[in-house]
């Protein structure tokens, strides 16, 4: 049975899977959404800021809101959208081959159920790459839909 949001707690964290990003997704994303210099050209990107080709923090924020969405489905917490997000801040590129993941952690659970159904909760995300080295911070809110036989 989904656990819904009763099975939530303020300041509850959980770490999701490890995803890598490999040279050709980083490829195939940018030229289809992201076509800067940094994110095409390895001669390019290495004379950029970041000094190698990298993902599109866009690529990554899709990548690791995959993950979470990923691990609040394996954890039977039915997520039905995302209502808003607040920060999003990419804070260091991802390289290719680069692996990712996320820390995930409730911060607030609306007391009132809106609608009948469901729950807003807000969770603060912390994408990290494989030497655990932040490389964005999100804040959302989802809308979490409420178990059968759940209390209300």
């Amino acid at each position: 049975m989904p656990r819904s949001w009763h099975g939530l707690r303020i300041d509850q964290s959980f770490s999701t899977e490890r995803r890598a990003i490999s040279k050709a997704a980083i490829l195939e994303f940018a030229g289809e959404f992201d076509p800067q210099p940094y994110h095409l050209d390895s001669a390019a990107a290495q004379a950029s800021i970041f000094g190698g080709l990298c993902a599109s923090g866009w690529q990554v924020s899709a990548t690791v809101m995959q993950l979470v969405n990923n691990a609040f489905h394996s954890r039977e917490i039915p997520v039905i959208e995302t209502l808003e997000v607040p920060l999003m801040r990419w804070k260091a590129p991802v390289f290719a081959d680069d692996s990712v993941y996320a820390e995930v952690t409730v911060k607030a659970i609306d007391s009132q159920p809106v609608p009948e159904q469901a729950t807003k909760i807000q969770v603060v995300i912390g994408g990290y790459n494989q030497h655990d080295n932040a490389i964005l911070t999100l804040q959302i809110t989802l809308l979490i839909a409420k178990a059968e036989g759940s209390p209300q």
